[in-house]
């Protein structure tokens, strides 16, 4: 069975910043893209950010580009979103993603999400 389990989210004001951590259960965590998402209230689930396994090429939403970093530690099994120069619309429910394609089809896991709120 695996799991995955965030931590770090809470209440922080505009411009402030939050570190967001996500401890992953499966064997051969390197091999897995990673991905946090985010989603607020009355709207789609939307990719903040993006892991790849291996050499990690990183991927970013246009909205956190240059705000937000996504790091990993394979020998943890743990990825990491750092928030930096947070803003309101920043608000939401933020979800660690994993996912490695298998010959047939993929192995897709969610954790159960942790809420941010960026408010004065």
């Amino acid at each position: 069975q695996v799991h995955l389990v965030e931590s770090g989210g809470g209440l922080v004001q505009p411009g402030g910043s939050l570190r967001l951590s996500c401890t992953a259960s499966m064997n051969v965590f390197r091999l897995y893209a990673m991905a946090w998402y985010r989603q607020a209230p009355g709207k789609q689930r939307e990719l903040v950010a993006h892991l790849t396994g291996g050499h990690s090429t990183t991927n970013y939403a246009d909205s956190v580009k240059g705000r937000f970093t996504i790091s990993r530690d394979d020998a943890e099994n743990m990825v990491y979103l750092q928030m930096n120069s947070l803003r309101p619309e920043d608000t939401a429910v933020y979800y660690c993603h994993a996912r490695r394609p298998i010959i047939g089809g993929q192995y897709d896991y969610w954790g159960q999400g942790t809420q941010v709120t960026v408010s004065s």
